[in-house]
């Protein structure tokens, strides 16, 4: 007998709802039934495009539709409230990162997990880009010898005129580029090394044209293994940058994250062929089906997204304080 698809249900009709939408509609074993944002024509559009319901109010869809999985694509401050309620009726969620606000929001939400007995997937996509995996494959082989330090460099224009008012208000976000953008950095380097962040140090200025957060950041950290790391990241204009240099004993990778992976064995760099996979959203929804259908945890659970809230709540304390932060 054919096994029931899983009915999914999207709340938030922003610039990454199309993304979910999309990989929902290819993975075998789930299907999407609903849609909510309070900006209702924006649901209705989502839900004319991919024939589903639309709903101004997120309780009452999960209260009507009963899905199976709710994916949370909403503004930071919402994580805690929906995933709350989801899981208490029951739902799996796709949650996007970063998980919550801070640490305490990310105990509530497992807390409430845990009761339900749901699983939970963290959208940190990191996981899942083919560049990346590439990369950490090649790490794991000793090709490049012991690893001895890594480099993550980031810049884009963070305060653009099309960034939503509440990525820039730290109360609603969370924080700036390092809380939207160093969370994804901390998390690769992480995932790639497979330890995560022992102690932090930290500066960051604020001189945004809006809002109330961080624009630009550098942090040093140490990984559990003894890694030292730095995170650079500036969101004021200038070059668009987005890179990670691994460099071990016998040779170097230059990651450009969903663009293309570089080697050096001692020379010039020469670009590596990575073999083409599924998009990230697709990888997600296929771990998240495993998950639930063998009632394991996924292979980005809330514990270790937790971390990175902790990872970054360090960040932050450094750069108040001065004083390098130990986790």
């Amino acid at each position: 007998m054919e096994k029931a698809e899983l009915k999914v249900a999207v709340l938030g009709a922003g610039a990454i709802a199309g993304q979910h939408f999309d990989a929902i509609r290819r993975t075998d074993g789930f299907v999407a039934c609903a849609v909510a944002d309070i900006q209702l024509e924006r649901a209705q559009a989502i839900a004319e495009t991919y024939g589903i319901t639309d709903y101004r109010d997120y309780q009452e869809l999960i209260r009507q539709e009963r899905p199976d999985v709710v994916v949370i694509a909403l503004p930071h401050f919402l994580h805690r409230e929906t995933a709350i309620f989801a899981a208490e009726h029951g739902c799996h969620l796709m949650l996007e990162k970063p998980m919550a606000l801070n640490v305490a929001e990310c105990d509530d939400i497992m807390e409430a997990a845990n009761k339900a007995d749901i699983r939970i997937l963290i959208g940190h996509t990191q996981h899942y880009i083919a560049e990346n995996i590439h990369a950490k494959r090649i790490i794991e082989s000793g090709e490049l010898g012991e690893i001895v330090m890594i480099n993550d460099v980031r810049h884009l224009n963070y305060f653009q005129d099309t960034r939503p008012q509440w990525f820039l208000e730290k109360d609603k976000s969370g924080g700036g580029i390092l809380a939207n953008l160093g969370t994804h950095s901390i998390d690769k380097i992480q995932w790639l090394m497979d330890s995560s962040v022992r102690k932090v140090s930290a500066a960051v200025s604020h001189h945004g044209k809006r809002g109330n957060v961080e624009g630009s950041g550098i942090i040093y950290m140490e990984l559990a293994s003894g890694l030292p790391a730095s995170i650079a990241q500036s969101g004021y204009p200038g070059a668009t940058r987005n890179e990670t240099e691994i460099i071990g004993t016998l040779g170097m990778l230059k990651l450009v994250t969903g663009v293309s992976l570089w080697i050096s064995r001692g020379g010039a760099y020469e670009q590596v062929d990575v073999p083409p996979m599924d998009t990230p959203f697709e990888l997600q929804y296929k771990d998240l089906l495993s998950a639930i259908e063998a009632k394991s945890e996924t292979s980005c659970p809330p514990e270790y997204a937790r971390g990175v809230i902790a990872a970054l709540e360090a960040v932050y304390r450094a750069a108040e304080t001065g004083v390098e932060q130990f986790l």
